[in-house]
């Protein structure tokens, strides 16, 4: 009875060690999967920066109804989509953000445009006749005025008083009410002096005479 006792304990041995292989071979399938799905992950995350795209950790966007609606249905269909391929140029929501990128670079062309002097007529120019229907007179009589009052410079600033910009807005932080960046964007300086011509003398004309009995506006 004794020789079968060993045998038997011997094949109980041998089946035990034979359970622990089994069981690392499965844990080590296991750690070799989750490596695989934590690479996976990596890659995911990793990728925008792989295309020298740096992204924000956090971001706020304003969005109208129609770019509202336009999120929340399925537009992406596709990581390939997701990423800029032909799928998400040709949806609406590709086209939204097309037409968007597209304004951005005509604002930023018209900001460089008018930091000379020339740029800065021919920007008032078509905002005087695009956005408040003024003609050639009206145009003419504005150059003149801002001729005297800044050279349509963009940086002046007279130190005496503290008025700033194209139009000479005194005090310049009114200029806030079209943006923020007043001191260094032309534009802002000139959509804001439109607006105060129209409003206080209805025309740049009438501004001018104004003007020249004052020698103010």
């Amino acid at each position: 009875m004794k020789p079968q006792f060993e045998a038997n304990g011997s094949w109980d041995r041998n089946l035990e060690r034979g359970e622990r292989r089994a069981t690392m071979k499965v844990k080590g399938k296991q750690v070799a999967i989750w490596s695989v799905v934590g690479a996976m992950l990596f890659l995911t995350s990793a990728l925008p920066s792989a295309y020298g795209l740096d992204f924000p950790m956090t971001s706020h966007i304003e969005i109208d109804g129609e770019g509202a609606a336009l999120a929340a249905s399925p537009q992406i269909e596709s990581a390939a989509a997701l990423y800029g391929s032909i799928e998400l140029a040709a949806s609406p929501l590709g086209s939204l953000f097309s037409a968007d990128v597209a304004l951005v670079s005509v604002i930023s062309r018209q900001i460089e445009m008018a930091r000379t002097p020339i740029g800065a007529k021919k920007v008032a120019k078509d905002i005087l006749s695009e956005e408040y229907g003024f003609g050639q007179s009206q145009f003419t009589c504005l150059n003149t005025l801002w001729t005297k009052e800044s050279h349509w410079n963009y940086k002046a600033h007279n130190y005496r008083s503290g008025a700033h910009g194209i139009a000479q807005a005194l005090p310049a932080s009114k200029m806030e009410v079209i943006s923020a960046d007043w001191r260094t964007n032309p534009v802002t300086q000139i959509r804001w002096g439109i607006r105060y011509i129209t409003m206080r003398y209805d025309t740049p004309c009438k501004a001018l005479v104004a003007w020249k009995k004052h020698r103010y506006y």
